[in-house]
């Protein structure tokens, strides 16, 4: 029943991204191109049981920390595959439906603040669940910033201020609020975050004091400076050419390269951002099944595959960067 109902959920976001799907960044495949070397899967999930690995986020120990899209879990995998789990999000008690996707529930974005908590974003299309939530060890998930109903929250992260930033994938935004928690608020509503047919603001990183955000219906990247006083600067593109884009991360804190995962085509890209050129790094070939998001720590990349529509071994892929 529950391959069932996600496979229905799937074949209707298929359906709506079909144009993307078919289309292909073109370039080197191998996954020793460029700055990606050496991948291997690190664990495999089972898509039967909502285990969608949708974002993940890495820690300095070589452990990665990733949301499961479906199943409303956040899990542990070592470096060894071995996987725990951290915490699982309250079930909807309403009969609503996350925005856009029309599920019970949709878990994102992850990010770690620095004193070790994590905060997630968690859609339910129900005003009681709906938002960014706190998982701190030991205690149960909190919620610090209710956003309303009729939001897509989607990818997150954190500043060095003490700020979250979430991207609003329906409304086309990207919500702020402290990391000790409030009221979210809109920190930016550029044009070039709109949805055009399916999903606007998607991935989220802060780097090199600026917000990037993915447009997955534009297939571009934006670069919004963050100004002092912390207020959102005019938007910039910054590439573009990306058909399915997801989540994304940077190779490294003082360089604009970007790793981008390309969910349809199974791909990820290297992305360089001053001349606009893009380099295929890894493939479906490499083990990638719709790659949602990437993110790059000490140990190398980590790449989550959610499988939304293969539905054939969700996995997270580890790769070496030279």
């Amino acid at each position: 029943m529950f391959r069932l109902k996600y496979a229905i959920a799937a074949t209707v976001v298929a359906g709506l991204v079909g144009t993307v799907a078919a289309a292909t960044v073109t370039g080197p495949a191998s996954a020793s191109t460029g700055t990606v070397a050496g991948s291997r899967i690190l664990v495999h999930f089972d898509f039967a049981k909502g285990q969608a690995p949708e974002n993940l986020v890495t820690d300095p120990r070589g452990v990665v920390d990733v949301t499961l899209a479906f199943s409303r879990q956040v899990v542990r995998v070592d470096a060894a595959g071995k996987m725990t789990v951290l915490a699982t999000l309250p079930a909807p008690v309403a009969a609503t439906k996350c925005p856009i996707l029309n599920t019970p529930s949709f878990l994102s974005g992850i990010v770690r603040a620095g004193n070790g908590d994590l905060f997630v974003n968690y859609c339910t299309g129900s005003a009681d669940l709906q938002g960014i939530w706190r998982i701190r060890a030991g205690t149960r998930p909190v919620r610090i910033g209710a956003l309303p109903a009729d939001t897509f929250p989607n990818g997150l992260a954190a500043d060095r201020s003490g700020h979250l930033y979430a991207t609003d994938s329906l409304r086309g935004v990207v919500w702020r609020l402290p990391v000790r928690g409030g009221t979210p608020a809109v920190w930016s509503a550029d044009p070039a975050l709109r949805r055009t047919g399916f999903i606007g603001a998607n991935g989220l990183k802060v780097h090199n004091g600026a917000v990037w955000v993915s447009n997955l219906d534009a297939g571009t990247l934006v670069r919004i400076g963050i100004q002092r006083g912390g207020t959102a600067g005019a938007a910039r593109i910054r590439a573009t050419g990306l058909p399915g884009v997801d989540d994304f991360d940077f190779v490294a804190d003082g360089c604009d390269t970007v790793l981008v995962a390309l969910n349809p085509s199974s791909q990820v890209v290297r992305v360089n951002p001053a001349t606009g050129a893009h380099t295929v790094v890894l493939t479906a070939a490499d083990g990638l099944s719709n790659p949602s998001s990437v993110a790059v720590g000490r140990h190398g990349a980590f790449v989550t595959s959610a499988a939304y529509f293969t539905m054939t071994d969700p996995n997270v892929l580890a790769a070496r960067i030279r």
